[in-house]
């Protein structure tokens, strides 16, 4: 026989203003990751629409809103649109490697810069050093870090400017948090090349799907991630793929009527938590 697994004891965090919907409020059901199954948990509950930040796996829990809604990309069926594949073509020369869950300080400056030029009132751009090194190296479950850099000629390390937290499942690959120079007028798409990147590294290896966190309709912030095919979105009965035509409508919605449009960022919600 083996062992019982103790079942996990959640708590919800008290209301605070959302940081996507104006006027609205957030609050967010947790638990704790921890012990010899925590990657188990932390997959199980991937699939149920939760997101880890650091030791902790959490979903939205909001009274009067269902606004945020979990979405994966099929990576085996993933077909770039013609935007998506100018992006890959533009960045395929970047040198890509995975990297220990460990925080260094050109990550934290790339991250700075980032948060500064994308999220200036976001939460996050109070994080220092040690902040940022919390959310990378603390974590229960099998992660990662790709680093993206520019070449060089005589074989040195590049220039980083793009690096991605991301989380190995049985399912998936789930990227926690990606941030990048958002700046370089050359290299335009970094936001999207690193999900692209994701979803060819999850195909290669034959694992389903590349899990994107929440999206959120009426957010602006959060539309990207409604231009990657096939998509799904997890409802009240479970994993639905988007029709063609009602993805078509979405991605209309969100880019302005200019369905071919590729992404421009990614971001996901920091959790703070209270008991």
């Amino acid at each position: 026989m083996t062992a019982p697994v103790r079942f996990p004891r959640f708590f919800v965090t008290s209301p605070a203003p959302c940081p996507y919907l104006a006027g609205r409020t957030e609050r967010k059901v947790f638990t704790e990751l921890k012990g010899p199954h925590a990657d188990q948990l932390n997959e199980a509950l991937g699939r149920i629409g939760f997101r880890r930040s650091q030791t902790v796996a959490y979903r939205p829990s909001c009274v009067d809103c269902q606004a945020c809604v979990s979405v994966r990309v099929v990576a085996g069926e993933f077909a770039p649109s013609k935007a998506q594949k100018r992006i890959l073509k533009r960045n395929s020369d970047l040198v890509v490697t995975e990297c220990r869950p460990w925080a260094t300080s050109e990550q934290f400056e790339l991250l700075r810069e980032y948060l500064g030029n994308r999220h200036p009132e976001g939460g996050m751009t109070k994080m220092d050093e040690v902040d940022y090194a919390d959310m990378v190296e603390h974590t229960p479950v099998s992660s990662y870090v790709l680093e993206y850099r520019e070449p060089t000629s005589d074989g040195s390390v590049g220039r980083l400017v793009g690096a991605c937290l991301t989380d190995r499942q049985g399912d998936g690959l789930s990227m926690i948090y990606s941030f990048y120079d958002s700046e370089n007028e050359e290299r335009s798409g970094l936001g999207n090349f690193i999900i692209l990147d994701h979803i060819r590294r999850a195909a290669e290896e034959g694992i389903p799907y590349v899990y994107l966190g929440y999206w959120v309709e009426g957010s602006a912030r959060m539309q990207y991630k409604i231009r990657y095919r096939p998509l799904e979105r997890l409802g009240p009965r479970g994993w639905r793929r988007l029709g063609s035509e009602e993805q078509d409508r979405l991605i209309r919605e969100a880019v302005g009527g200019d369905a071919s449009a590729g992404s421009t960022g990614r971001g996901d919600k920091a959790l703070a938590v209270s008991r």
